[in-house]
């Protein structure tokens, strides 16, 4: 491994000292489900909020059990 500084000169010092170290530790802890969706499907559900209702709305309809 090479100990050589390779911080490029585009970024500035102060956006490195801004980050807060483990900031999403927890949530990567408790695991995700993120979900990749079609852009075409995303035009239609831009946020989680309306895929969660499209989701919801078919199942109740399909007699879907949440469990």
């Amino acid at each position: 491994m090479n100990d050589e500084d390779t911080l490029r000169a585009e970024y500035p010092a102060e956006l490195i000292k801004s980050g807060e170290r483990g900031k999403y530790v927890k949530s990567y802890r408790e695991g995700t489900n993120i979900v990749i969706i079609a852009p075409e499907l995303h035009k239609l559900f831009p946020d989680s909020e309306s895929v969660n209702r499209a989701l919801q709305k078919h199942a109740e309809e399909h007699q879907m059990a949440f469990t």
